[in-house]
């Protein structure tokens, strides 16, 4: 089938392609709490997606970096999934820990960040094959600016929920910034 006429994003499943996706993630600040993003591609197979949004959700202690390109990739695949998509997949990142952990070259060491290796890794087992590659920055480019666009789509919103929970409760006592729920 030819799908030039059909809109971005909307094609026919290719079964017998291989998929390639793109992901990446970000956080401002980097090392959290703070705004995570995600962003990926999914090309190849029939596909040409783009997707982005939030991670997690603004200022847990789960938001970020690591976590957000670990929900990058996690997004891409249950996209994949939700598609009716089982073949084999290239998954390329810029992220050096998430790639390296899921081939198995570095073990994974924080605790908050053993669930999503965990996840990640079932969800690859639904698929005829998951190929891990790193690649660097400049090569990842579209999942890259994706992440960023959806943190400057997500951090104005961010800011006035955060400015919304750190004001006093209306009860008159002074609690101070709540630890919010993951």
């Amino acid at each position: 089938m030819v799908d030039e006429g059909l809109p971005r994003g909307i094609t026919s499943i290719d079964a017998g392609g291989e998929v390639h996706i793109h992901f990446d993630g970000a956080c401002q600040p980097p090392k959290g709490p703070g705004v995570a993003t995600f962003g990926f591609t999914i090309e190849g197979g029939g596909f040409d997606v783009e997707e982005r949004g939030l991670a997690t959700r603004p200022y847990s202690d789960h938001s970020t970096n690591n976590v957000a390109e670990y929900v990058a990739a996690i997004r891409a695949l249950e996209w994949l999934r939700e598609h009716g998509y089982r073949g084999r997949v290239i998954a390329s990142g810029d992220s050096q820990l998430v790639v390296r952990q899921m081939t198995g070259e570095y073990e994974v060491r924080t605790e908050h960040l053993k669930a999503y290796h965990d996840w990640l890794a079932r969800l690859a087992r639904e698929f005829a094959g998951v190929e891990w590659r790193w690649l660097p920055r400049s090569r990842n480019a579209r999942a890259d600016a994706l992440s960023k666009l959806a943190l400057a789509e997500n951090r104005p919103v961010a800011r006035r929920l955060r400015a919304a929970v750190s004001e006093p409760a209306d009860d008159g006592s002074d609690e101070g910034e709540p630890d919010p729920p993951d």
